[in-house]
């Protein structure tokens, strides 16, 4: 198993689901960003998704759209990825994916970029705006480094598309619970279980949800059917109004909502 996919069964292996938190690199600036990562790890968070700034985050919502924003502002650049992942990957052994839109990966070489995110000891992409079968070039350097590649599923996508998704899927499935942009809401649809029961039907063995959960409640009840839970907007939300204290206080309150109920599905 990959080190994401140990992750997800070590939690598994406690009696709960897993705890994937999203942040941006260099919000509010990168020393801090690095340091926020980390205060993720030390919480109770057992994936860390860390997000480059793109400059067309058609997936991003409010929140995060103005945290990326500022980081662009700062002056990010490519090198500061993978300084950060050094740097957290140094300072805990919670592996650390990277979300990012396709075109950054493109522009910078998709084996270049696969090779110096190893080297930085990355454990995998999360790739929103591709799919499986566009994504010939990225599948084969995943396939060369040993890096996850983790694919999105939609609640509109089609039972063929969900079984390519799977096929080419490795470390998790990114479960959308719901179509449009990243953020909290009050309920999250019907249709991210029904998804993961779709995804179970095509062969997933981890399906981890993701989009408008912000709440332990919320995550308890991802746990009952689902593998994991993400949660970006709120962890970003605390960070930029409370600092690393407020990041750690809310963190803990969501990884209590891991331990529900575990699905029947084992991996």
């Amino acid at each position: 198993m990959s080190r994401v996919e140990q992750a997800i069964a070590a939690a598994h292996d406690a009696g709960r689901s897993a705890f994937i938190g999203y942040l941006p690199v260099g919000f509010p600036d990168l020393d801090t960003s690095i340091r926020a990562a980390i205060t993720l790890a030390e919480n109770g968070v057992d994936i860390i998704e860390l997000g480059p700034p793109y400059s067309d985050p058609v997936m991003d919502g409010a929140v995060i759209q103005e945290a990326t924003t500022a980081a662009l502002a700062n002056g990010f650049t490519m090198k500061d990825l993978f300084t950060a992942v050094r740097a957290i990957t140094e300072a805990t052994d919670v592996p650390v994916l990277v979300m990012t839109y396709w075109n950054p990966v493109f522009q910078y070489g998709v084996d270049r970029y696969a090779d110096d995110l190893l080297a930085a000891g990355g454990a995998g992409l999360i790739t929103p705006d591709i799919t499986p079968d566009v994504a010939g070039d990225w599948i084969a350097a995943s396939e060369r480094t040993g890096l996850d590649r983790v694919f999105l599923a939609a609640p509109t996508s089609t039972d063929e598309r969900l079984r390519l998704v799977v096929e080419s899927s490795t470390g998790f499935i990114y479960t959308v619970s719901t179509m449009g942009i990243t953020g909290e809401r009050a309920e999250l649809d019907r249709a991210a279980r029904t998804l993961v029961g779709r995804l179970r039907e095509q062969g997933a063995s981890r399906a981890c949800v993701g989009i408008g959960i912000s709440t332990a409640e919320q995550i308890a009840g991802v746990s009952e059917y689902a593998d994991g839970a993400i949660v970006g907007t709120a962890l970003v939300r605390a960070l930029r109004d409370g600092g690393l204290p407020a990041l750690a206080d809310v963190t803990r309150n969501l990884a209590v909502g891991t331990s529900s109920t575990r699905p029947a599905h084992e991996n």
